[in-house]
């Protein structure tokens, strides 16, 4: 999966990494994957809630490093 933008959220608390979420995946072409790092808890299923809401495509989490990562397909 080629990731077009990297957020890093660490240490932001909900609802801040589903905010720089909502404010840059304009800034990726449709089609482009963001990677949220994020630490908060509350990603795990805030992530994956906003995406159904706003259309976008969940690709998947990857929980198996030090930082979770989340990655989001701009659909629209």
């Amino acid at each position: 999966m080629s990731v077009a933008l990297v957020l890093n959220c660490c240490g932001q608390r909900c609802p801040q990494p589903i905010i720089q979420l909502a404010r840059q995946i304009a800034e990726v072409s449709i089609g482009d994957t963001v990677r949220v790092l994020a630490d908060d808890p509350a990603a795990a299923h805030d992530i994956p809630a906003w995406c159904r809401m706003r259309g976008q495509r969940f690709c998947g989490a990857d929980l198996t490093g030090a930082i979770p990562a989340f990655h989001v397909q701009r659909c629209n």
